[in-house]
């Protein structure tokens, strides 16, 4: 199969697979949303969910965040992981929100990529996420299977999201990178990979990864 091929076929199971695309993390603005992304940060989505509802309802602005002592944070956020440098940057970014944008959650990458504790990819869920920009985060899930499926050399996430803002129609970027996350969970994990199971890379996968696998 041509990659043309390839995509054209992800495109269309994807999309008959998960015609409803649900947000993995729990929000309710965009900066619940910005918190939630990046308490993620090397943790779980069901994690981050079970504990980000504690941390709201102490605060969920950035005015009523600053309230709270950056200990105080830290011990809500602790099972979610690296709550140390997370309770720092959720302090920190809070406070540039309230002094440079009227609390509010700026509208552009560079700008998110500016505050503490926000890289690239947190700052593309975002302004997927909350402002409906059409991006493409790359996770661990999306770099496996575009390695997998023959997409990208997997060097690295930035090539592999360079890979598939070039292959994908930018118009199916939003929904297609939760898509290709939901899949990879569900069909095509990192361990206790089944044949059975992951008919999209049965058909499009990358031949040295079949022959090592089957």
């Amino acid at each position: 199969m041509t990659k043309k091929e390839k995509v054209n076929f992800i495109v269309e199971k994807l999309s008959k697979l998960y015609p409803e695309i649900p947000i993995p993390l729990n929000h309710s603005d965009e900066y619940t949303l910005l918190i939630a992304v990046l308490l993620s940060a090397q943790s779980t989505d069901k994690r981050v969910n079970e504990i980000s509802p504690i941390l709201f309802s102490r605060a969920n602005n950035p005015k009523d965040m600053i309230k709270l002592s950056t200990s105080e944070i830290r011990k809500i956020i602790k099972p979610i992981g690296l709550s140390p440098s997370k309770s720092v940057a959720i302090n920190k970014l809070s406070k540039i929100l309230i002094d440079k944008y009227n609390g509010n959650v700026p509208r552009t990458l560079e700008e998110l990529e500016e505050l503490p504790g926000v890289g690239h990819k947190t700052a593309s869920v975002v302004m997927s996420q909350a402002f409906g920009f059409q991006t493409f985060p790359v996770d661990t899930h999306i770099h496996r299977l575009m390695f997998r499926w023959g997409l990208s050399n997997g060097k690295n996430v930035k090539i592999t999201e360079l890979d598939a803002k070039r292959l994908f129609p930018k118009n199916k970027w939003n929904d297609l990178h939760l898509q290709i996350i939901y899949y990879g969970r569900e069909y095509s994990p990192a361990r206790g990979w089944s044949k059975e199971k992951d008919f999209i890379t049965m058909k499009v996968g990358r031949k040295s990864f079949l022959k090592k696998m089957i």
